[in-house]
């Protein structure tokens, strides 16, 4: 293979144009294709900026044709010449009215045939590209993605710089404290028997440098968690970590705005007014049965519990009567879509979500159609023809539940399937939402306990402090999640600095002094030596550019993702180590049985 020794870039494929007609350039680059068209033979040399086409031709050295002749998809090339007008241009690329006169070309490393071709959009699974992911980071709109992510990574930090913000890294080997996700943990060899874990957030730490006297914090900091993956979730994943001292929540809205403002202006061009809309908790599970709903449809619930409340039809009776509601949405002109096959299927989805079935009412031309009409009085239908504002083509779609938050999660739920199978959602647009006042506690029917929602450390507001004790599940949160298009981006909230008050909630959560300070020992002693009153919130960095750029999975902008089994196919790690190394860390594998 031949060396690139005396030879320094001089521009990137992508960037030439006819600006540049008489200019001596030196490329680097791959081979995206090679045309041999007998006297004439043209390469698209490929860099991550785009391509730009080699000419060579009647006057081109013979060693160097001859070389160029040899040529084949993936060699890495250097390539030196001139760059002159196209005959035969091509306007869609950016580079299609020029082309490289070549008068020197290095192979500067030669590739066997890759298992799949290095194009946009390519239609080879997902797993065998994964396998061999850095051919697929070659590819044009993985490159882009990428790209993106580091445009938004370094606008980030200049705007929380300009804000005042300081970067601290915060450690990765930190001390245990399972709450919510599992915990990755890390066995110690020198304190054998004890395990460091790694960060599910820099939390505790960021609150720390606030004791600390730092006041604006961030950090784009990496986290883990060990939980089952979904599209928009990772073991690893990156955050933009912020805390402010001295604030309340408005302040750190403020901030979360301004910088939404600036990375959407400064990497896509796209302006986002402020203030951004906001919703309570309560409002949005009512209007949207979801606390990160996508506002860019409607389709929102309607209630039909004062309607149906005297009702014999059995199935509205029953969830009423023990205390539940009664909830539809109604999709408008969907009775072409909606057949009562499409129907069936919504029912299962429903009953997959928790639903014990899904009433309906389909109006056509022909007639209008029900489940449950006929077990209605007249009067009954009339009214609910009437506040769902029913016309020909729209299906109402009925969830009863006596739970009142399952039946609007589960019409939530299909809400978005709805929408998703009517093809009411617009590309290209970007809603975003704060949803406020969450409930601090929230119920475990299987434990049958009261949890934190968000975290211990979340702040009650003013007017539930005289109810901790007495009405749980009205207590509300100095809590706040940033969404964007159905998708939760951040969640933050004004931290407890009181001991007292902290005293009262961790008894409420049933943990011990003692179990407290066996778990927060470190912070609760820090709180002692004069707390800041502080708030902050961490925005996911994948999720953001996921949304930015419109992809399915965060696997499309994170460089080396792992699937659905939390595995890379690349490196086949999570893999098995030797003994010895075992041995060294005082670990012994149990045999696990069979499958």
């Amino acid at each position: 293979m031949e060396t690139i020794k005396g030879l320094k870039r001089t521009d990137y494929c992508g960037t030439l144009t006819s600006k540049d007609i008489g200019r001596q350039v030196t490329l680097f680059g791959w081979v995206q294709r090679q045309r041999d068209l007998g006297s004439l033979i043209f390469i698209d040399l490929r860099d991550r900026t785009g391509i730009v086409q080699l000419a060579f031709d009647d006057s081109t050295d013979r060693d160097i044709f001859s070389k160029a002749f040899a040529v084949r998809g993936e060699f890495v090339l250097a390539a030196v010449g001139t760059v002159r007008e196209r005959s035969s241009k091509n306007l869609e690329i950016p580079t299609g009215e020029i082309e490289v006169e070549v008068t020197e070309l290095r192979v500067l490393a030669k590739s066997e045939t890759p298992p799949f071709e290095i194009a946009e959009n390519s239609q080879t699974s997902e797993l065998t590209r994964l396998k061999y992911r850095y051919l697929d980071l070659r590819r044009p709109d993985l490159q882009k993605n990428i790209i993106l992510r580091h445009k938004v990574a370094k606008v980030t930090r200049d705007y929380f710089d300009e804000n005042g913000f300081i970067e601290i890294e915060t450690p990765m080997l930190i001390r245990s404290t399972p709450e919510g996700a599992r915990d990755f943990l890390v066995p110690s060899r020198i304190h054998n028997g004890s395990f460091y874990a790694l960060p599910q957030s820099p939390q505790l730490y960021k609150q720390l440098s606030m004791v600390a006297g730092f006041d604006r914090y961030m950090q784009i900091a990496r986290c883990f968690r060990d939980e089952d993956l979904r599209a928009d979730r990772q073991p690893e994943f990156t955050q933009i970590d912020l805390e402010m001292s001295f604030v309340e929540m408005e302040d750190v809205l403020e901030i979360g705005e301004g910088y939404v403002k600036r990375v959407f202006k400064d990497v896509l061009g796209v302006d986002i007014p402020l203030p951004l809309p906001r919703l309570t908790y309560t409002e949005a599970m009512e209007r949207y049965g979801s606390d990160k709903p996508d506002t860019r449809y409607g389709m929102e619930l309607i209630d039909l519990s004062d309607i149906v409340k005297n009702s014999e039809f059995v199935v509205f009776k029953g969830a009423l009567e023990n205390g539940g509601t009664v909830r539809a949405i109604k999709a408008e002109n969907a009775a072409s879509v909606l057949t009562r096959k499409e129907i069936d299927k919504l029912t299962e989805s429903a009953k997959g979500s928790g639903a014990k079935g899904l009433a309906w009412i389909r109006m056509t031309d022909e007639a209008t159609s029900s489940s449950f009409l006929k077990f209605m009085s007249e009067e009954e239908n009339s009214q609910i023809i009437s506040k769902a504002d029913m016309k020909v083509g729209d299906v109402l779609l009925v969830i009863a539940d006596s739970s009142r938050t399952k039946a609007l999660s589960i019409l939530g739920a299909l809400r978005q399937e709805v929408a998703r199978k009517l093809d009411l959602i617009p590309a290209g647009q970007y809603n975003f939402l704060w949803i406020t006042e969450f409930p601090f506690f929230e119920y475990d029917e299987e434990s049958g306990e009261w949890l934190a929602m968000h975290h211990p450390f979340t702040a009650p507001m003013d007017d539930s402090l005289d109810i901790l004790e007495t009405d749980k599940g009205k207590v509300r949160a100095k809590c706040y999640d940033l969404v964007l298009n159905g998708i939760e981006l951040s969640s933050g909230s004004i931290r407890i600095t009181d001991p007292v008050l902290q005293s009262r909630i961790f008894d409420l959560l049933g943990l011990s002094k003692e179990e407290a300070y066996e778990k927060f020992g470190y912070l609760l002693d820090a709180f002692r030596f004069g707390a800041p009153p502080h708030g902050g919130m961490g925005i996911g960095l994948d999720r953001l550019c996921m949304q930015m750029l419109g992809c399915e999975s965060l696997r499309d902008v994170v460089a080396y993702p792992k699937v659905q089994n939390a595995s890379e196919p690349m490196t086949e790690c999570p893999a098995p180590v030797d003994t010895e190394q075992l041995g060294e860390l005082g670990i012994k594998l149990l045999e696990t049985p069979e499958q």
